[in-house]
């Protein structure tokens, strides 16, 4: 198991010229609103503990004044925690020197804001390697590096425009490769989609999400709008008044929300459209069979064992290579059957088509193709009734 790219451990910041006395006012149990009428402190951010694992999308949710952007402030240290630890790759963040944290920021580590602050006197290209040019790499050499972040974004025809001749979609995209020109293990991501449209800030989502697929990065993005973050959240972690109040994937939180401000965040939102097929699955609910060049009756009968009605095929790859099951009178036939596996991080709208079309449970693989559950009628059902009651 790798070990977390971020770990913030018990993480306090009070604004104010005596924030050891907002830490022993909220020691002994007094509120942010009770510690900011009796002593002017604000309390920003109280007592915050997760970790972020290697190559999630981690999304930090919350409304206005919540604590989520002083947060991520703390985590790169634009902020000074007034107690507590961040963690990157296991060096504290909060107690390296200056100099260190530059490098870290330079070479490990990049932001993207909601303000894409892009320099209009310079060209697309030159923004894209300006994080390179900060950090001395030679000029050949970053706009090489520059002109293959614009290629993934889908913007090396501009790259010789100025910033002004592009859309804010656009823009937003060069804010984008300018960070991942530095190539960071982490991408801190401020509220970056949310001066969008719709159709553009979907897009963007879309440009993030492909990128992940590809690159695996570790990315901490603060949003405050539940659509996005349950749409590339891996985990989302929801705050109030400073505190985390619950962290889970998308599901989890669906499913069981902390408390009624959490649930809040669902009203009017038909929340099944962010379920996939990972969600969904059951991993324990049809029999395996290895596969083998010869199958016969009795090792099927074994394979089911009285009760199932089918089990999936498996080779030495975890590949599913069909199913077996029994005929119309209840006996087991060893006969491999043809069927079609669902991709882990299809949308419910596709899995019921292929379910409902479907005699048999369907298996759930990875994106390299290995096993990894089964989904039936009844899941999809109960998934539906659940989450849908209302908006059906």
């Amino acid at each position: 198991m790798n070990s977390p790219k971020v770990v913030v451990e018990g993480l306090y910041k009070v604004f104010g010229n005596n924030s050891k006395q907002a830490l022993d006012m909220l020691a002994g149990g007094a509120t942010k609103e009770e510690i900011f009428s009796r002593t002017g402190q604000i309390v920003g951010v109280h007592n915050a503990s997760f970790d972020v694992k290697e190559g999630e999308i981690f999304v930090l949710m919350g409304l206005s004044g919540s604590g989520k952007s002083t947060l991520i402030r703390l985590i790169n240290r634009l902020v000074d925690p007034s107690a507590g630890k961040v963690l990157i790759d296991g060096r504290d963040v909060a107690a390296v020197p200056r100099s260190e944290l530059t490098a870290l920021r330079r070479k490990d580590m990049s932001m993207v804001f909601q303000s894409f602050a892009l320099m209009p006197q310079r060209t697309v290209i030159s923004n894209a390697a300006f994080g390179l040019e900060v950090a001395g790499v030679g000029k050949k050499e970053r706009e090489a590096r520059a002109m293959t972040v614009l290629e993934q974004v889908g913007l090396a025809p501009f790259a010789q425009k100025l910033p002004a001749q592009l859309f804010g979609g656009m823009q937003q995209r060069v804010g984008l490769a300018r960070a991942l020109a530095v190539n960071p293990s982490l991408m801190i991501m401020d509220e970056a989609f949310s001066a969008l449209d719709p159709l553009k800030r979907k897009e963007m989502q879309n440009v993030l999400l492909d990128l992940q697929r590809e690159q695996r990065r570790t990315i901490l993005f603060v949003s405050h709008d539940l659509e996005e973050a349950m749409r590339i959240g891996t985990r989302i972690a929801i705050m109030e008044g400073g505190r985390v109040v619950q962290i889970g994937t998308p599901q989890e939180i669906i499913t069981n929300p902390a408390d009624e401000y959490v649930s809040r965040f669902f009203d009017g939102i038909d929340t099944s459209r962010y379920l996939t097929a990972g969600d969904l699955m059951q991993t324990d609910a049809v029999p395996i069979m290895p596969h083998a060049s010869q199958i016969d009756a009795s090792s099927v009968a074994a394979t089911l064992n009285g009760s199932a009605d089918y089990a999936f095929v498996m080779d030495t790859q975890r590949r599913i290579r069909g199913f077996v099951g029994r005929d119309a009178n209840g006996t087991p036939v060893p006969q491999i059957n043809h069927i079609e596996c669902i991709e882990r991080h299809m949308t419910l709208d596709d899995v019921v088509n292929r379910v409902v079309a479907s005699p048999a449970p369907l298996p759930v693989v990875d994106a390299d193709g290995s096993y990894c559950g089964s989904i039936n009628k009844t899941n999809v059902l109960q998934v539906l009734t659940h989450h849908r009651g209302s908006h059906v």
